[in-house]
């Protein structure tokens, strides 16, 4: 398929959907395990090598705002899907060609890595 060119509004609105999924992801990996206060449990230990696995520590839960973080992040992640989704670029491809250029936008807005040689992983 010939080479072609994203409209910038597309372009922008996907670049800034990976940059909100990657500030959820990593808010949600800085809370703790349970959206509301929860007591942990204990692990079990191996009975032959002693090794102490699958427990939890409590959790406080979130804060409100955490709470309002989170909300406020996925609701971002959720209009910029629909504006990438619905967006008229798609209206001219059918069937694979749809998921070949979706792929090819999604290369095209991720970060370069050194010396802009190859997509980030």
């Amino acid at each position: 398929m010939a080479e072609t060119s994203f409209p910038s509004d597309l372009l922008a609105a996907q670049t800034r959907l990976n940059q909100a999924t990657a500030k959820l992801s990593a808010l949600l990996r800085s809370l703790p395990w349970s959206v509301e206060p929860a007591e942990g449990w204990p692990g079990i230990e191996h009975p032959h090598t002693g090794e102490v696995t699958g427990g939890r520590e409590p959790s406080p839960g979130w804060t409100n705002e955490q709470k309002a973080a989170v909300t406020r992040l996925r609701q971002e992640c959720l209009e910029l899907s629909a504006t990438i989704v619905t967006h008229s670029y798609w209206d001219v491809f059918q069937g694979e060609d749809v998921v070949k250029e979706r792929m090819r936008l999604k290369a095209a807005s991720r970060p370069m890595t050194t010396a802009g040689l190859s997509p980030a992983a």
